[in-house]
């Protein structure tokens, strides 16, 4: 039977070769100043949008780690909702995203907010407003019981089960809890990006709740980050490079776990996924800035709320064909309404005819350059 990290004499007291990172911190914390210095020469504006574009990246896609699919309008629509960002038309969103969404903002925008059993909590109920995860009833807005046996995450089909890991039995819970809180409040020696990565991975390792800790511990360490920048804005998503790299990040933290407690393993992938993740933030600026073009392109056109709405859609990446009868559902506005809105922009070289016709005519933005 393997024996897990938290089994080790020691733990958590965890260790790591300072020598192993000491290309890679500096080389991090490097690239991370050049990528804030660079966004906060941008306009108000161009600013925001970075960042609810970046937000909305992040509440997907930790979802999505974890086999959930948000709706990406709802998300976005509640993000700048609560930040008090004007993108038009705004989706109603359901009660599991407005959930998520609550706990990231609070992690990010709130960072330097001492993080407590009762804030986990309310995260954690966020998370779950219904009391289930799926169709199974857990135990919510507190730590878990031995209820449903020990807390193991295992893969396979039901009766060929592999164990992954296996966590701290729920008797350890409140001593495992407090010592997590009190170093993330009080240990000031360790670099804080290295804080975070060691927070991911110790609050992970508790496994604290029924479920919902893969996205819990993201959020913390997207928290620890944003102390180390000393600012809510977010410009790069770390959950979004994880989803990329899901294999090996479950990889490495089965390692981990099963390991010593020398951690420097995990330590060095988090910070080359962090790195990889700043390379993903190029991709936001260079979306946010193609899109800025755009609209100054349009300055001085009249458009209707209608024609704005759809042509944001479309540049905020848009599935699939644009064609009438989307336009109308999007817009809830009738067959005739959305063929008139769609000739008006196409008269006026902003929207183009797709190849093809007839029931399948689609239509496409002008590229502006």
């Amino acid at each position: 039977m393997a024996q897990y990290i938290h089994e080790i004499e020691g733990w958590p007291r965890l260790e790591w070769r300072a020598d192993a990172l000491a290309d890679r911190l500096p080389a991090v914390r490097h690239r991370q100043g050049l990528l804030l210095g660079r966004m906060h020469t941008l306009g108000f504006d161009l600013r925001a949008e970075a960042v609810l574009e970046t937000l909305t990246e992040d509440v997907l896609k930790s979802s999505e780690i974890e086999g959930e699919l948000l709706d990406k309008d709802q998300v976005r629509s509640s993000i700048a909702r609560r930040l008090g960002m004007d993108i038009g038309a705004l989706a109603p969103a359901d009660r599991n995203v407005e959930g998520v969404v609550e706990m990231m903002l609070d992690a990010t925008q709130n960072f330097a907010s001492p993080l407590t059993e009762e804030r986990l909590f309310g995260w954690h109920a966020a998370l779950f407003p219904t009391g289930r995860s799926g169709m199974t009833k857990i135990v919510v807005g507190a730590w878990r019981n031995e209820s449903s046996g020990p807390m193991q995450v295992v893969s396979g089909p039901f009766g060929r089960e592999r164990v992954h890991y296996e966590a701290p039995p729920a008797a350890r819970l409140q001593d495992e809890m407090r010592a997590f809180l009190d170093w993330f409040t009080d240990e000031p020696r360790t670099d804080p990006v290295l804080k975070a990565a060691i927070a991911h991975l110790w609050f992970v390792t508790i496994h604290p709740f029924d479920d919902g800790n893969g996205r819990i511990a993201r959020a913390i360490a997207d928290m620890a980050l944003a102390r180390s920048e000393k600012s809510a804005q977010r410009f790069y998503s770390m959950s979004a490079q994880i989803r990329l790299e899901r294999k090996d990040y479950y990889a490495t933290l089965e390692t981990t776990q099963k390991g010593a407690l020398d951690v420097t393993l995990w330590l060095d992938w988090f910070l080359g996924c962090l790195d990889r993740a700043f390379d993903g933030a190029e991709t936001t600026l260079t979306h946010v800035m193609r899109k800025a073009r755009f609209w100054e392109a349009l300055a001085g056109q009249t458009l209707s709320e209608r024609q704005s709405t759809v042509i944001n859609r479309l540049l905020d990446g848009f599935e699939g064909k644009l064609t009438s009868t989307k336009w109308a559902a999007l817009t809830k506005s009738s067959p005739d309404t959305a063929l008139r809105d769609i000739k008006d922009l196409v008269d006026r070289g902003i929207l183009v005819k797709d190849d093809g016709g007839g029931r399948s005519t689609s239509y496409s933005l002008v590229d502006r350059g």
